[in-house]
């Protein structure tokens, strides 16, 4: 005989689980509680894997360089420089006879002058995603992959935004866009690397600052970089805490979806929009020579690949004043499927403005990497 359903039990059992939901989401609303869950950045493993220890992961005694920048709201940002490996063998006896000493200046390190001097200097500015520090997880293979496509000269720095690890402050959507100016401005005015030498590279929440800082510098002083290159991008945070889930798990407003009002609701307490796709539509409007790599994994459950395909339509659709619709746009854009590898779709707005999105099959959110687009834009630059 089957068993009796307790019809009684499972029904106190949902309506429990519907309290919490909704205690859940009533929590949200707070803004100190909403940005905790946003940023993550009490989550790290500062405390027994110190990124002031860079050999911890696997890095060679004085290939990474950690520094500080100011910000102009006086915050100091945490940041890493790493050498590449090739200038790193070449430079490797007087890096170990000077080592950095964390209490001096950075400007005045070996490391440093093999930065600045070197005419053929490459410099990635890697944004990363929420939680964590900048040794957290994949972060550090990412590093070296970004180099590895001219380990002689294709430098990386990676900060942590304000609230995160041992930078100062608490985070928010203002304060982490100014995070990222005040890197591009260090790397400029410091370092002395022209615009035409410098990538952004962005990673989940780190796309919709690198795209940010691309936006403001080119409306506001027409600088233009050598690339741009978002992996696992948003289109903006509200439409994408519509799907989301954490960990492809814990749903956030998704359960909504039947009740639009609902969704609407608790969406007015979103206090930062993150609107990349916004952003993304002004820096192909204000720029001359965009270079826009996007990328993104099929098999990402936390921020669907299709956010990467809206943000293409968006960019391609920017490069005219008329405007295109995405049946024009999959009329004329370059596709090619390489199977097992993904597809790429490219678009190239007269030789001046280049939009590349590249969906492959695997690597979830964090382990999808922007190395190949990466290394290829910035040695070429």
């Amino acid at each position: 005989m089957a068993p009796a359903i307790n019809f009684k039990k499972a029904y106190w059992v949902l309506v429990a689980g519907g309290a919490l939901y909704f205690g859940f989401l009533s929590l949200l609303t707070n803004t100190w509680v909403q940005r905790q869950a946003l940023y993550v950045h009490k989550v790290h493993t500062i405390w027994w894997e110190d990124p002031n220890k860079p050999e911890l992961f696997g890095f060679l005694k004085s290939q990474v360089q950690p520094f500080t920048i100011s910000t102009k709201d006086n915050e100091t940002l945490y940041a890493w420089h790493v050498l590449p490996l090739g200038k790193y063998t070449q430079n490797e006896q007087a890096l170990l006879k000077k080592p950095f000493d964390a209490r001096g200046s950075f400007v005045d390190s070996v490391a440093f002058d093999l930065l600045y001097r070197d005419p053929t200097s490459r410099l990635v500015i890697n944004f990363h995603g929420n939680a964590g520090t900048v040794a957290q997880g994949w972060r550090t293979d990412t590093y070296r992959g970004l180099s590895s496509g001219a380990p002689d000269n294709i430098h990386v720095v990676a900060i942590d935004y304000r609230g995160f690890g041992y930078s100062s402050g608490a985070p928010d959507e203002q304060g982490l866009v100014m995070d990222g100016i005040a890197a591009v401005e260090w790397a400029m005015d410091v370092a002395g690397i022209p615009p035409e030498r410098i990538a952004l590279v962005g990673q989940s929440l780190g796309t919709a600052v690198a795209a940010a800082v691309a936006e403001h510098f080119v409306r506001v002083s027409k600088v233009e970089f050598a690339g741009v290159l978002l992996a696992a991008s948003f289109s903006d945070m509200q439409t994408l805490l519509l799907t989301y889930s954490a960990k492809g798990v814990i749903p956030i407003l998704s359960p909504l979806r039947p009740y639009p009002k609902l969704q609407r609701f608790f969406s007015r307490y979103l206090k930062d929009s993150w609107d990349t796709s916004s952003r993304i539509e002004s820096l192909v409007r204000h720029s001359d020579t965009l270079n826009l790599h996007l990328i993104h994994a099929k098999n990402d459950f936390e921020i669907p690949w299709k956010h990467s395909e809206t943000l293409f339509y968006t960019a391609a659709n920017a490069t005219s004043d008329s405007g295109l619709s995405t049946r024009q746009i999959d009329g004329v854009k370059f596709h090619q499927d390489l199977q097992e590898g993904g597809t790429v779709d490219s678009w190239n707005a007269g030789g001046t403005k280049k939009i590349t999105k590249r969906v492959v099959k695997y690597g979830g959110k964090s382990e999808v990497r922007p190395e190949y687009d990466g290394t290829k834009t910035t040695s070429r630059a």
